[in-house]
């Protein structure tokens, strides 16, 4: 199809599309509040169902670099309603299994289909519309890719609460089962496919390399950096990504073109999404610890308190398509980011009695600045790219999110674990002091000096936790608000992608 797209988009098939995408990102948000629960009722331990949402996106991660190669192989009907009937295959196992470990292979079935749906709606939309029209197409596709993902841990509160957790499944398989009927009955193919042949050894290397650097920086808030299993994974990891990406540059036909970082505006628009990422699993991270851990509020109104700012970005989604067909990238990624960069250090302010108001409003005009930024960039990348390169491009976009939000979560995670030890430590150590103080005083005026209740014990205790938990939280804002202002920094340089870019690339 060389540089062609479609004459008239077909936007039944795109329809049908985003129903299986929005589906399969619902679904993948709706474990974690959900995990206590299934905890307590399969007596596992934190550990073992960390694998549920784990499990998931180490097979994600292994698997969408090769989406690259099942584009271009395969026909996008029947990639689609493989993917999907693997998806709902896992759905089914997941919502009646009967002991834990059967409910990790069914979420593993799901990721193993889930992994393909995105790349796939992706590069249809961009074989779809022209240069000129893409980044209201991309849009709407950022309003599935951002709106199901914030709309999950509130709809997963409410029915953790109230019903059983195995609903969390039930009430997806009807549209799964909806949306492979409708790409039966529907679905065309409009993407040129050719003969590729698959390189094994890129896919072992892949695996391998991805695979481990996920596991390991997933697991290394649980386990600890000093385990054997996370620094050795996070080694293994690198050193085969390493030979995996030396490969790819000599290969004619490689599993996943690296080549394509020679684009420039590709490249600057991955390494920001990147950046982006790491920021965005912050709040991810740390709103849901305030509000739960220091305020003590329930999953369901925590979800609650974030569902304006959900609502948001799923509004500006497309809006912000349009804005970028019309100005570009720049403008709208300076401004979304000034506003993201900003609204993160107000949350460096943090109270123990920080309002309501407060926190949503401050939430909410961070979303609207994050809404701003990602799509356009990620799309502007991708118009620099020629047709046949697309489908790498996205698998490129897509494992760089996955292994970039893995690896922040890790180390923010592990920042704030180590400022609160360090701060409850000087914490403890001010109370004794005082304590001591208060008795030689007491000493000294020839009185018998009174030891503290065990209900007095108890009280500081949870006085210097909740200050050390508010302390580390406001402090890894802080290293937030840095990653935020260095993507405003790279956002400067960026321009608007032509034809002309396209077509001829830099050599």
């Amino acid at each position: 199809m060389g540089n062609e797209t479609l004459k008239k988009p077909p936007y039944a098939m795109i329809a049908i599309l985003f129903v299986g995408a929005f589906v399969a990102f619902l679904n993948n948000t709706l474990m974690n509040v959900a995990l206590p629960t299934i905890m307590k009722d399969f007596d596992v331990t934190y550990s073992q169902v960390q694998w549920l949402t784990t499990g998931f996106m180490l097979v994600s991660g292994i698997l969408i670099p090769a989406s690259a190669f099942f584009v271009v192989k395969f026909k996008n009907r029947s990639l689609f309603i493989a993917a999907m009937s693997l998806f709902t295959i896992g759905t089914i196992i997941a919502a009646a299994a009967p002991n834990f470990w059967v409910l990790i292979a069914g979420r593993m079935v799901q990721a193993a289909g889930s992994a393909a749906l995105s790349p796939l709606l992706m590069n249809v939309m961009l074989t779809s519309f022209p240069i000129e029209k893409r980044g209201s197409a991309m849009g709407m596709f950022g309003l599935v890719m951002i709106s199901a993902p914030a709309i999950g841990p509130t709809l997963s509160g409410y029915i953790v609460e109230h019903h059983s957790w195995r609903m969390l499944f039930e009430m997806i398989i009807p549209f799964a089962v909806l949306s492979l009927l409708f790409g039966f009955w529907k679905l065309e193919n409009v993407m040129e496919t050719r003969k590729v042949s698959l390189d094994y050894t890129s896919l072992v290397l892949s695996t391998i390399g991805f695979g481990g650097l996920l596991y390991g920086f997933s697991a290394a808030s649980d386990k600890g950096w000093d385990s054997p299993w996370v620094y050795g994974t996070i080694a293994v990891g690198a050193v085969t990504l390493v030979i995996f990406i030396m490969k790819q540059l000599k290969m004619d036909e490689p599993l996943l073109d690296v080549k394509i970082y020679k684009y420039p505006m590709f490249a600057l628009g991955s390494v920001v999404s990147m950046v982006i990422s790491v920021a965005m699993f912050s709040g991810m991270i740390l709103t849901p610890a305030y509000v739960q851990q220091v305020r003590g509020i329930s999953p369901f109104h925590a979800g609650l308190m974030m569902l304006p700012g959900a609502i948001v970005m799923a509004i500006m989604s497309p809006i912000t398509g349009k804005l970028f067909d019309k100005i570009g990238p720049r403008i709208l990624a300076f401004i979304g980011l000034s506003i993201m960069t900003i609204s993160t250090y107000f949350l460096t302010r943090l109270q123990v009695d920080s309002s309501y108001t407060y926190i949503i409003t401050v939430y909410t005009v961070r979303m609207f600045g994050m809404s701003m930024v990602m799509m356009p960039i990620m799309t502007n990348g991708l118009n620099q790219l020629p047709m046949d390169k697309n489908p790498h491009g996205t698998a490129i976009n897509n494992t760089v999110q996955q292994v970039s939000g893995a690896i922040g979560t890790a180390i923010l995670v592990t920042i704030m674990d180590n400022h609160i030890k360090t701060r409850a430590t000087e914490l403890a150590a001010a109370a004794k002091a005082k304590a001591v103080k208060a008795a030689k005083a007491a000493a000294e005026a020839g009185q018998t000096p009174s030891s503290p209740t065990a209900e007095q014990l108890a009280q500081l205790k949870a006085h210097i936790t909740q200050t050390a938990l508010l302390d580390g939280i406001n402090y890894t804002f802080m290293v937030a608000t840095v990653i935020s202002g260095v993507a405003l920094i790279l956002s400067l340089f960026l321009k608007r992608v032509s034809i002309k870019d396209r077509i001829q690339p830099g050599k």
